[in-house]
């Protein structure tokens, strides 16, 4: 017999959802302002250098902060985020 474990608890929380659409359009903003890893990502998505890479990070959640995080997704790593919120 196999089971199988389902896990319906969330380990994120999401203060306001309807920003969702606002704060892609900011991070598409700010995806033009860093040219650099967005260079990084166009040339090395498809090789996916980071697979099997396990990336923590813990900083100031803000729109750069998500690009790094997006980029590094890309890249093949599994990203687990802290972050704190001072407001």
């Amino acid at each position: 017999m196999i089971r199988t474990k389902t896990n319906t608890k969330q380990d994120f929380k999401v203060k306001d959802i309807s920003l969702a659409d606002f704060g892609r359009k900011e991070i598409s903003i700010a995806e033009k302002e860093m040219p650099g890893l967005m260079a990084i990502r166009e040339k090395y998505a498809p090789q996916k250098p980071l697979a099997g890479g396990r990336i923590t990070g813990s900083l100031h959640m803000t729109i750069q902060t998500a690009v790094l995080i997006e980029t590094l997704v890309d890249l093949g790593a599994r990203v687990r985020w802290a972050s704190c919120n001072i407001f």
